[in-house]
């Protein structure tokens, strides 16, 4: 058993260097390849993610003013229907007024009309109850004259 000691101890001592090797090769590895390679990765995440986050607020921008010309439009075409239905109600109105006074034409035509029909009338019972009594004077004279 010691001859298997002795030999480990041999062992170990010819592996120090290699080991010491590979502790050196460690650190120079980390100091001039993975530090800058970390440092590289690391911009360019922080690029990336930065670029995302540009994207990411302009598109919450884009939905603001989305919506804000959204609400505008809807504002203006609220807007445009008050306006139109003032309108429809100006002319139903104006409309309306025209069929009244239309109408307080027509019946003052009418009116008119029978009072013409009245005094006509008048004037031809007048007519009439004259030309009656004449009538009635020469019926009378003609029965008298066949009487006698």
């Amino acid at each position: 058993m010691e001859v298997i000691l002795q030999q480990l101890g041999d062992l170990l001592l010819k592996a120090i260097p290699t080991f010491l090797l590979v502790v050196f090769l460690n650190f120079y590895l980390k100091a001039v390849f993975f530090k800058p390679l970390e440092k590289v990765l690391q911009r360019r995440y922080e690029a990336t993610e930065g670029a995302r986050k540009l994207a990411a607020e302009s598109l919450e921008r884009a939905a603001a003013k989305t919506a804000e010309y959204e609400a505008a439009i809807r504002g203006a075409r609220t807007e445009l229907y008050k306006t139109q239905d003032q309108l429809i109600k100006q002319m139903q109105e104006k409309q309306a007024a025209q069929i009244a006074e239309a109408r307080e034409r027509a019946d003052a035509a009418v009116k008119e009309g029978k009072r013409q029909i009245a005094a006509e009338a008048e004037t031809a019972k007048a007519q009439l109850a004259g030309q009656s009594e004449a009538l009635a004077n020469q019926i009378t004279q003609a029965i008298l004259e066949k009487a006698a």
